[in-house]
């Protein structure tokens, strides 16, 4: 009996002995990251971790690029240290060459998402990513294009009856929401054979809403989220759960409920798709996207695969969210941005409407242009490619090394004693920050304009110095969609949706500022607010080209 008694004492000075040594280990031992440059720590506690991941942190951001090497050091919580990188040929190490020895910190996308593409590794990672590999592919995005008009039509129609409903100088509408529905209902269509939102009327989704402000909840929870990989395994589920459910903290309940809807609606859907199979083709034909959407395809091919590659159940689930939490906001926010951009830039705005008009006019029916002339078409691309370069969705990524390990670089590094060197001596254990965006804006790599957005580059021989460097990126020199095995399985899918809605909006609107400052926000998907405080949102002035 006094053993038992024992145990809680044991199990709670375990902890704070673990604890104890977390924030002491810096202080009480050397590291090869101390011999590394980096800004100084603005306090002993959280160190640059409020500069790097608050709202606004681009200024900071900025500063590392500019007065730092491309592999340089961040302080912590108390007192430990991350290694910045945007280094491409370290890149390649973290993404291709090592991408084991870098391991994705997938704890909270696990919990919030389960089991799913996102919140996997290792082999269970392989063998999904094997079976969804061919429903991403060009054939099959091919198919799914009428299904992006259909969705896309009722938008403009949407949109078009507010625009007629108010003055002839443009009526103001928030197209990030816009956006958001659009994409949100693309992928509940295509994606998985179900519909979130009429479009033509406003009915709101509760589903849609958990999905709408999952990034900006994560975001408001980053240094809490530091101290995951520290927790995460501790006990069972059920008393992890319970732990969560007494937090006092209104952004982590949130987050609670955000992952509870969010698993309901997926796990709703599942089963109604499996019900369907289970009936047979004719069934899934009479629902939403005819059986030719990803999960119905996705499904069939498991019931099809060997024994060893079947995915069970709660990874098929996983899916679901999985899906939608990666397409919904990446693709509707770079659209936001890019309309955001054509107000701020008419000439380049109404280039693009002249090819998309010359496009329809010359090769489409009923305003629409089919798979393989959207994706010729020069200047969309360029636009398209030019705003994805200057402002990635995913602005940062983040890895734990597994390992000891030697981190190479592109260029010798000056470091703190004033010695040179040509890689990095990274412990096990350190948390890695690739730094997407000034990869992408290197003006080493891109020019001395690098920071600006000018389609027209594309439209140019590239950089030699660009195509030296040898990127690692699966899409244009670039690391928006990052490389390697877990690049972005849906970037070709982005890049349709996006560049439908444009060939869509284009012909019958066009978009101004309304002179509201719009500060764009640091989250796991940056997005626009009024101000930089805000809630979500980009306010466009929206004029009907047509009566």
């Amino acid at each position: 009996m006094a053993l038992l008694q024992s145990l809680p004492q044991a199990a709670l000075a375990i902890v704070a002995l673990s604890l104890s040594w977390v924030i002491l280990r810096p202080f009480l031992t050397r590291s090869s990251l101390d011999n590394l440059p980096g800004p100084p720590p603005e306090s002993w506690f959280n160190g640059n971790l409020n500069q790097f991941l608050s709202r606004n942190c681009w200024a900071f951001r900025d500063e590392l690029a500019r007065n730092y090497p491309r592999v340089s050091v961040l302080h912590s919580l108390w007192g430990s240290k991350w290694v910045h990188v945007w280094d491409p040929k370290a890149f390649h190490a973290m993404f291709i060459k090592e991408q084991d020895v870098y391991e994705e910190p997938i704890q909270a996308l696990r919990i919030m998402l389960g089991p799913g593409l996102l919140g996997t590794l290792g082999e269970q990672h392989r063998r999904q990513r094997k079976m969804l590999n061919p429903v991403f592919s060009t054939k099959h995005l091919r198919d799914m294009t009428p299904i992006f008009y259909s969705v896309i039509h009722k938008t403009r129609d949407a949109i078009l009856q507010r625009v007629q409903a108010g003055p002839k100088d443009g009526v103001e509408l928030d197209m990030l929401s816009w956006m958001g529905r659009t994409t949100l209902e693309i992928l509940g269509q295509a994606g998985l054979g179900y519909s979130f939102d009429p479009l033509t009327e406003d009915r709101p989704d509760i589903f849609a809403n958990a999905v709408k402000d999952l990034f900006p909840q994560l975001s408001r929870t980053s240094i809490v989220r530091v101290l995951l990989p520290y927790v995460a395994d501790i006990g069972p589920a059920a008393f992890r759960r319970r732990i969560v459910e007494a937090l006092p903290i209104n952004n982590i309940q949130r987050l609670k409920d955000i992952s509870d809807i969010m698993y309901e609606r997926s796990v709703l859907i599942y089963n109604e798709k499996k019900a369907a199979l289970e009936k047979g083709d004719d069934a899934l034909k009479h629902q939403v996207g005819e059986g030719r959407d990803i999960m119905s395809i996705l499904l069939r091919a498991n019931l099809m695969a060997a024994e060893e590659d079947k995915l069970p159940d709660d990874e098929l689930i996983g899916q679901v969210s999985t899906m939608v939490l990666a397409g919904m906001d990446t693709t509707a926010n770079s659209l936001a941005r890019i309309l955001q951009l054509l107000a701020e830039h008419p000439d380049v705005q109404e280039k693009l409407r002249e090819e998309v008009i010359s496009a329809v006019e010359t090769e489409g029916t009923d305003g629409a242009i089919d798979f393989d002339k959207l994706m010729d078409m020069p200047y969309m691309d360029a636009v398209c490619r030019e705003t994805l370069r200057v402002s990635p969705g995913v602005t940062a990524l983040f890895r734990f090394t597994t390992q000891d390990v030697l981190m190479p670089v592109m260029e010798p590094i000056r470091m703190r004693d004033g010695t040179i060197s040509n890689a990095v001596h990274i412990p096990k254990g350190t948390r890695v920050v690739a730094n997407i965006t000034a990869c992408n804006r290197d003006p080493a790599l891109w020019g001395p304009d690098a920071n600006e957005w000018r389609p027209s580059r594309w439209l140019e021989p590239l950089p030699r110095e660009l195509e030296d460097a040898h990127v690692p990126g699966v899409y244009s020199h670039l690391m928006t969609f990052i490389g390697g095995s877990r690049a972005c399985i849906g970037f070709k899918l982005a890049q349709v949706e996006i560049k439908t809605v444009l060939l869509v909006l284009l012909q019958h609107f066009r978009f101004e500022p309304t002179g509201k400052p719009i500060a764009w926000n640091f989250a796991a998907v940056q997005y626009p607010s009024v101000g930089p405080e805000g809630e979500p949102e980009m306010p466009l002035r929206v004029v009907a080209l047509r009566p």
